[in-house]
């Protein structure tokens, strides 16, 4: 602050030495000063000597100022009687109590309301107060108002009517709430200002001369003078013994007088009816609306799915080739559709899960049974030739090639729609070690020859040839009649007629991979060629793919395959069943064509219409000579029968004779004993 503002104030202590009195009301050893707090804005202590005789013991000793509240104490109890540091007799810094006091400016509040020498801060609803102490001003709410007076709208109104003590009423609800106060009043049938203490007269029973009922002249009928009459409806007036009562007609509320009268009222039982109407009505109308445009969102999501899952590029693709008098069955299918045929793809309905999805069993509407394949993911650069293939699917023909039923372009990755094949997969009844013989050796060979026609038939027969690229024995299905039926195209590429190759991210499974195509990335038929001799190899020991239980150098079936033909050991892990019915000749057949399908090199791999042809002769070798152990059979067991009558016959004849002899024997000895001795 300017040097001419300063203000000083002090005190005086002394002290001797020999002695330890304290007394800061007579400035021994310790002194007040009371600090002006007029706007004050820095505060400065200073320590000085003043003139006098001084001894060596208290010169230099330390000192101590600082703030404290007045009436606070300045020194700790229990001083003894002998001298202490100062800092011993001291209370903490931090016990000391300060009081922060404050104001606005340095004027009162008539300088800063009429002279302007300072703004004035305080809200619409708060006033002026000088401050207590010192220069400048404060703001204080009006009288029936609390809150932040500088704000604002920072005073609100106090609800004198909230309880029986906040106001000055007799019968609280007549206590009427009004801006920064309130006001009381009595019931119709008493009389009084209603207030209870100062100079109100409280409410008590008597005639109201203002009010309802009303005090009259005795023998005058108010009612019937309209002039003195003071209801509004003369009809609900009544005037007995001088007081006047009026009354409002039914459906209507009030005291009945003119000037404030009667109001229409709203029945309460009509009045709930009516909300609750509003409330049903409002509810419905959102529910409605939010359910339509909830529809009309998923319409549009299903729309844009579609468009981007190729839908409108396979739609276009079905009418050509209807157009051209093709025929194709694929159906396109809603995604509603699928999703109430599966139960909202419930894991009950699952009936497989695989590296490229899952699939679920599904009944559609027509009560035809379905599976519908759920893809994992979908690369959105690869719809059209998704597209392609959907549409060479939905062409195919093959006994043993599942159908494609359709499909569903309206979710986040197409769903594909087979027909239903109820007997499991190969593997499953390959490994199905709690029933020994389920698979009987002609059943595989027809299920190898089938399965074997049928990629020959992809690779080489169909309109566009086509390379499954996951030949497993978890993806070769049975029917109910054991017919073999190739599935799961999810990872199938077709291959244009002048092309040998396409060159793809590696996909398939582990121990069917095609090591040719793992190393170069070029997949050829012959990759599904290497994929059906592990088929093969374990339709013969019945043995899993990948197996921790063999050596290192025959984990993979196939080179222990190789190893097994090449050692002849094959038919020492053999199944004592298969081997007996199946014969070495048959097994070694079998292998030796596994063995050229597992080939490291594509090229010397046979194609699959050879591996096909050779199967089947397999098979009708097989028959024709299971034909002939059943005549063979059939001899013998006639020639048995033959000779086991032959005996029996020559049995019968010496008995007879035996019988005959008997007989006449006895015959002659009863003839015998009639004859006279």
């Amino acid at each position: 602050m300017p040097v001419d503002d300063l203000q000083h104030t002090n005190c005086f202590s002394w002290c001797n030495g020999s002695s330890n009195a304290v007394s800061c009301l007579y400035g021994v050893a310790c002194c007040e000063a009371l600090m002006p707090m007029d706007a004050a804005q820095e505060f400065t202590l200073m320590f000085e000597k003043v003139s006098g005789q001084v001894t060596g013991d208290e010169d230099n000793t330390c000192s101590a100022a600082f703030f404290i509240h007045q009436g606070d104490q300045v020194f700790k109890g229990g001083r003894g009687g002998g001298q202490r540091p100062l800092k011993d007799v001291l209370p903490p810094a931090g016990d000391h109590r300060m009081i922060l006091d404050w104001a606005i400016g340095f004027g009162t509040c008539d300088q800063a309301s009429t002279y302007n020498l300072e703004p004035l801060y305080c809200n619409s609803m708060s006033g002026c107060i000088d401050a207590p102490r010192g220069a400048g001003y404060l703001c204080k709410c009006n009288a029936g108002y609390t809150g932040n007076p500088y704000a604002a709208d920072g005073c609100a109104d106090i609800n004198e009517c909230r309880n029986f003590y906040s106001n000055n009423c007799s019968i609280l609800e007549f206590c009427n709430n009004t801006k920064g106060g309130f006001t009381c009043s009595c019931p119709h049938n008493l009389t009084g200002d209603g207030y209870r203490t100062g100079t109100g007269t409280g409410c008590t029973e008597g005639l109201n001369p203002s009010g309802s009922p009303m005090q009259q002249p005795q023998g005058l009928n108010v009612c019937s003078n309209p002039e003195k009459n003071p209801c509004m409806y003369s009809k609900y007036c009544s005037d007995g013994q001088g007081v006047v009562v009026c009354d409002c007609p039914p459906g209507m509320d009030g005291d009945g007088r003119k000037g404030s009268g009667c109001e229409k009222h709203f029945p309460l039982a009509t009045a709930l009816g009516v909300g609750l109407a509003l409330v049903v009505t409002i509810t419905t109308t959102s529910l409605c609306y939010y359910w339509g445009m909830k529809r009309r969102k998923m319409r549009r999501i299903r729309a844009e799915l579609f468009r981007k899952n190729g839908g409108l590029l396979l739609q276009q693709r079905f009418s050509t080739i209807t157009s051209q008098g093709k025929d194709s069955s694929a159906k396109i299918y809603s995604a509603e559709e699928l999703k109430t045929a599966t139960h909202n793809y419930s894991e009950t309905r699952i009936l497989g899960r695989g590296a490229y999805g899952t699939v679920y069993k599904g009944v559609l509407q027509d009560e035809a049974v379905v599976a519908v394949k759920k893809s994992r993911v979908f690369d959105e650069s690869q719809v059209e030739q998704f597209v392609n293939e959907i549409t060479i699917l939905s062409q195919t023909d093959h006994p043993n090639v599942v159908k494609l039923l359709g499909c569903c372009l309206e979710t986040q990755v197409p769903l594909l729609v087979y027909e239903f094949i109820p007997n499991g997969t190969l593997f499953q009844h390959i490994q199905n070690r709690s029933v020994p013989g389920s698979l009987t050796w002609e059943d595989t060979l027809r299920i190898a020859a089938e399965t074997a026609e049928a990629l020959a038939y992809l690779h080489s027969t169909s309109s566009i040839p086509i390379i499954h690229r996951d030949i497993k024995s978890s993806n070769i299905l049975l029917d109910e009649n054991f017919v073999a039926k190739i599935s799961d195209f999810g990872a199938s590429r077709s291959v244009p007629f002048d092309h040998t190759h396409v060159t793809t991210l590696i996909q398939g499974t582990i121990g069917y991979l095609d090591p040719e195509y793992f190393q170069s990335g070029l997949l050829t038929e012959k990759s599904d060629v290497y994929s059906f001799g592990v088929v093969l190899a374990e339709l013969l020991p019945r043995q899993k793919p990948i197996s921790v239980g063999r050596t290192e150098e025959s984990c993979n079936l196939a080179m222990h395959m190789v190893i097994l033909f090449n050692e002849e050991r094959l038919l020492n892990e053999i199944e004592p069943q298969i081997l007996a019915e199946a014969g070495e000749e048959q097994l070694y057949a079998v292998a030796q064509l596994s063995v050229r399908c597992l080939n490291m090199n594509g090229q010397e791999r046979p194609i699959m219409k050879e591996v096909a042809s050779v199967l089947d002769q397999l098979r009708r070798s097989f028959t024709k000579e299971q034909t002939m152990r059943r005549k063979d059979k059939h001899v013998q067991e006639n020639s048995e029968q033959g000779n086991l009558l032959r005996e029996a016959s020559s049995t019968s004849s010496v008995h007879c004779s035996e019988g005959s002899t008997q007989l006449s024997m006895e015959a002659e000895m009863r003839a015998a004993s009639h004859m006279p001795r």
